[in-house]
């Protein structure tokens, strides 16, 4: 159950945010500054939406889906009269019904036309429920010698990731750029908990290591000793590092494309030759190493010779006339 329910919910942080990412690409400026799109009249004064009605309605649904899951964990931590469990998925409840507000406020301001709520607004709601989650997993430590932990510390990269993206856009609510990077950071939030889940509830689980709990959502991953919990957590860091080199070479596979298809703008491409720089060069004197303190001191160096030769000549031959 476990497995199904982190695959149902990587799977939907995967599809989320490649569809942003796809979104935001297709918004960012094309190669003729003429053929931007006009800007839409009916939007409101205070920026444009920061989701489009597709990615608010995914969002609800998988909120949604959150929810129902939290739920019957609460029940189960109930009937198995674990505290500590209960108060977790409060947490994770919580976090939920924030997605979920954050959606519906989008979708209803998407479809009705007279509900009109400013980005800015939307993009608050949006940032709380990335830092309560991110809180969430930072805190989260109900048994230290789990691994677990190790995969939750490593999964507060991709929520910082979104976190720092959606500050950008309440900076700056018309940026797509923004959404692009958040839309990444969802996508890696995705793949972490798929990773997350076939750690945890299937065959792929470090060897000398096995899952206990005591309730559905209050689990811990033990191991037999410490050379297994360090192998642990060193194989949870390199499947992390073997995430963002993936992800890493989708971005550069994906940018490629979009370039090819959309251009690039023309002033990403201002740039002087090095043969055109040196061309300059030519027509000027010969670069020294020598300092004008260098050249001054050689001038009195000459003057004080020049002195001491004059000096040293006779006044007889100055005059002209020999003694006899």
């Amino acid at each position: 159950m476990g497995l199904f329910t982190y695959s149902i919910a990587g799977g939907g942080f995967i599809l989320i945010g490649a569809w942003e990412s796809l979104v935001a690409s297709s918004e960012s400026p094309n190669l003729d500054p003429a053929s931007r799109p006009p800007a839409n009249q009916n939007q409101p004064k205070s920026g444009l939406l920061p989701s489009s009605s597709v990615t608010f309605a995914s969002i609800s649904a998988l909120s949604f889906l959150f929810v129902l899951n939290t739920l019957v964990s609460l029940f189960d931590a109930l009937s198995s009269k674990d505290q500590v469990g209960f108060a977790f998925q409060l947490e994770v409840l919580a976090i939920g019904l924030l997605f979920l507000v954050y959606s519906i406020l989008g979708l209803l301001t998407h479809i009705r036309g007279s509900f009109r709520l400013p980005a800015a607004l939307l993009n608050l709601l949006f940032l709380f429920a990335f830092g309560q989650e991110f809180v969430f997993f930072y805190v989260r430590r109900k048994d230290p010698d789990g691994i677990e932990n190790r995969y939750y510390d490593l999964f507060l990269v991709p929520i910082g990731i979104c976190i720092f993206c959606t500050m950008l856009e309440l900076k700056n609510s018309r940026s797509s750029y923004a959404r692009l990077g958040r839309g990444v950071g969802l996508i890696s939030q995705g793949l972490w908990i798929v990773q997350m889940g076939f750690s945890f509830f299937s065959d792929m689980m470090v060897r000398g290591c096995f899952l206990q709990g005591k309730s559905r959502g209050n689990y811990t991953i033990k191991c037999k000793g410490h050379p297994e919990y360090h192998r642990g957590r060193a194989i949870a860091t390199l499947q992390f590092n073997c995430h963002l080199a993936f992800l890493a070479t989708l971005l550069v596979v994906v940018y490629g494309i979009i370039c090819r298809k959309r251009g690039i703008r023309p002033d990403h491409l201002r740039y002087r030759p090095l043969g055109a720089e040196m061309s300059h060069l030519d027509g000027q004197t010969q670069f020294t190493l020598d300092s004008d303190d260098d050249e001054n001191g050689i001038e009195e160096v000459r003057s004080v010779e020049m002195q001491k030769a004059i000096v040293s000549v006779p006044a007889s031959e100055v005059n002209g006339y020999g003694t006899h």
